[in-house]
């Protein structure tokens, strides 16, 4: 099963994720375009929330699969949702334990966590 994690629940995700898997950091998995990377990104977030920004094009995936921990929590996140639940499927179809979709992407993040994250 996939969980959906609305970005104003985010913080209360990383923190369950913190009980049940104290020694991991739970991996927030960014499946946009490098060019879209450029444009906003939660990047800067990542070490002050307590979270590993990842970011692999959900094209190239397949071929990097092996860069990801199957066992470790993993958030993917894309620009609206669409992508990113793709992208959560296949891995779960491939094994990954515990994986969950940002709902609304980026967009959703900048609109209820951090408004300074551009838009695009």
């Amino acid at each position: 099963m996939i969980d959906h994690i609305a970005p104003s629940d985010f913080a209360r995700w990383i923190a369950s994720v913190a009980l049940s898997h104290p020694l991991d950091r739970p991996v927030v998995l960014d499946v946009r375009e490098p060019h879209e990377l450029q444009w906003a990104s939660i990047a800067p977030s990542a070490a002050q929330l307590g979270f590993q920004w990842v970011a692999i094009p959900m094209g190239q995936l397949p071929a990097r699969l092996n860069e990801l921990d199957p066992d470790q929590p993993i958030a993917c996140l894309c620009h609206h949702g669409a992508r990113s639940m793709q992208v959560a499927r296949f891995l779960v179809s491939n094994g990954f334990a515990e994986v969950s979709n940002i709902a609304g992407g980026i967009d959703a993040w900048s609109l209820q966590v951090d408004p300074a994250v551009a838009r695009y």
